[in-house]
C-alpha cells in the first residue's frame, strides 16, 4: 500500500482495489493448488489452506505447523491444513477478506488490524491497556476475550484461542535513535493500516506511515520511513535490526495474534472434524505461547550479540502523551472499564 492512507470498509463494502488483489491471489493459488485439491478429495481427504504473513523460521508460522500436525493427527489424516508461509496468499488485510470470503480457510493475524473488520477488538490495541503479562492472559481467556471472539461470527469468522504476539517496541535508523519522547518529532514510522495505530503515532509527534509488512525493510534502507516498530523476535526474523540497529524499549502495546477460519466452512465439516480443529488450535495455543516468550528472550540476546543498540527507556511520557486515544474511542469505553476490573 505504499505511503498512503488505507481506509478499510468496516467488513460491509470492498475497495475496488482490495476486490483486484483478491482476485489475483484467488485466481493465481486456484491454479496453482487445483490438481493437489481434487488429488485429496478423490482419497477422501479435505484440504484446508491457511494464509501466514511471516517467514517459516517464525514461532507464530512453526505454531501453524503444529496446528496443521495436530488436526492431521485428530483426525487421523482425513484434514490437512496445508499452511501458506511468508505471504504467499497475500498480506493481512487481503487474507482476512478472503477468509471471510470462503477463497482461503484460515488466516493467522493479529488484533491490530482486525480492529479495521471488528471495531470491538481494538480495545486490546490500546497503548499500556495491560498491566502485565498475567493480566493480559486474565483479560483474553476470560469473558472479555470471549465476548469479542463471539463477535466475529457475525462477520463470517469463527476465532479460536488468542496468540502471543509479543510486545512492541520502537526500532529507528542509525541516525535517528530515540533517547527520548521528544525525538519521536518528525520521525517517519511505519505502522500497520489501523486508525488506533495511526492515532498512536500522530500522539507521540511522528509522522504515521501505513504500509504492508513486507515492504518495510526496503522502506527503511531507502530513507522513506525512519523506522517501525514491533517485537524482538519480527524485528530479528525479518533482518530489520540491519537498516534500523536502535531499538528503545518502551514497551507501547502487545495485541494478541488471532487464527481465524471461514465461519459457514467451519459448519460444513462433520461435528468430529469441527472438534478436532476447535481442540487443535487451543493446544497450538499454548504451544505458541510459551515458543513466543522464550523465542523473544532470545532474539533479544541474539541481537545484542550482533552489536544492536538496545536501550531501555522512561515510558512514562509516553503514557501521559497517549492518554487522550483512550477518549478518542468511546465505543470502547466499557471494554476499557472491564478490562481494568480484571484483578
Amino acid at each position: 500500500m505504499n505511503n498512503e492512507r488505507f481506509t478499510y470498509p468496516m467488513g460491509k463494502y470492498f475497495t475496488l482495489k482490495l476486490l483486484i488483489i483478491i482476485a489475483l491471489f484467488t485466481a493465481s493459488t486456484m491454479a496453482i493448488h487445483g490438481t493437489l485439491l481434487t488429488s485429496k478429495k478423490q482419497q477422501g481427504v479435505i484440504v484446508l489452506r491457511l494464509a501466514e504473513n511471516l517467514v517459516e523460521t517464525n514461532p507464530v508460522t512453526i505454531a501453524m505447523h503444529k496446528f496443521s500436525e495436530l488436526v492431521a493427527n485428530k483426525t487421523n489424516g482425513k484434514v490437512i491444513v496445508k499452511v501458506y508461509a511468508s505471504g504467499q496468499l497475500g498480506q493481512q488485510v487481503e487474507t482476512i477478506e478472503q477468509t471471510r470470503l470462503g477463497i482461503i480457510d484460515f488466516t493467522r493475524t493479529n488484533a491490530v488490524v482486525m480492529a479495521n473488520v471488528s471495531p470491538s477488538i481494538g480495545v486490546f490495541n490500546l497503548p499500556y491497556i495491560f498491566r502485565d503479562k498475567k493480566h493480559k492472559y486474565q483479560v483474553l481467556d476470560g469473558d472479555i476475550g470471549m465476548d469479542i471472539r463471539n463477535q466475529l461470527q457475525d462477520i463470517g469468522l469463527i476465532s479460536f484461542d488468542f496468540l502471543e504476539s509479543g510486545v512492541r517496541s520502537f526500532y529507528t535508523s542509525a541516525d535517528r535513535p530515540i533517547t527520548s519522547i521528544e525525538d519521536m518529532k518528525g520521525l517517519k514510522i511505519r505502522v500497520q493500516p489501523a486508525q488506533m495505530m495511526i492515532r498512536m503515532i500522530e500522539l507521540l509527534g511522528a509522522v504515521p506511515t501505513p504500509m504492508n509488512f513486507g515492504e518495510v525493510y526496503s522502506a527503511i534502507q531507502t530513507g522513506i520511513v525512519d523506522g517501525a516498530e514491533n517485537d524482538y523476535v519480527s524485528y530479528m526474523s525479518t533482518g530489520h535490526y540491519e537498516v534500523a540497529g536502535n531499538y528503545v524499549e518502551d514497551n507501547h502495546m502487545s495485541p494478541p495474534a488471532m487464527l481465524l477460519m471461514n465461519l459457514k466452512k467451519f459448519k460444513s465439516l462433520p461435528e468430529a472434524y469441527q472438534q478436532a480443529i476447535s481442540e487443535a488450535a487451543a493446544e497450538m495455543a499454548i504451544f505458541e505461547r510459551q515458543l513466543m516468550f522464550q523465542a523473544n528472550q532470545n532474539a533479544k540476546a541474539s541481537l545484542l550479540a550482533k552489536g544492536v543498540n538496545i536501550t531501555r527507556i522512561d515510558n512514562g511520557p509516553f503514557r501521559q502523551a497517549m492518554q487522550p486515544i483512550y477518549e478518542e474511542f468511546p465505543m470502547l469505553a466499557t471494554y476499557i472499564e472491564r478490562i481494568k476490573g480484571v484483578k
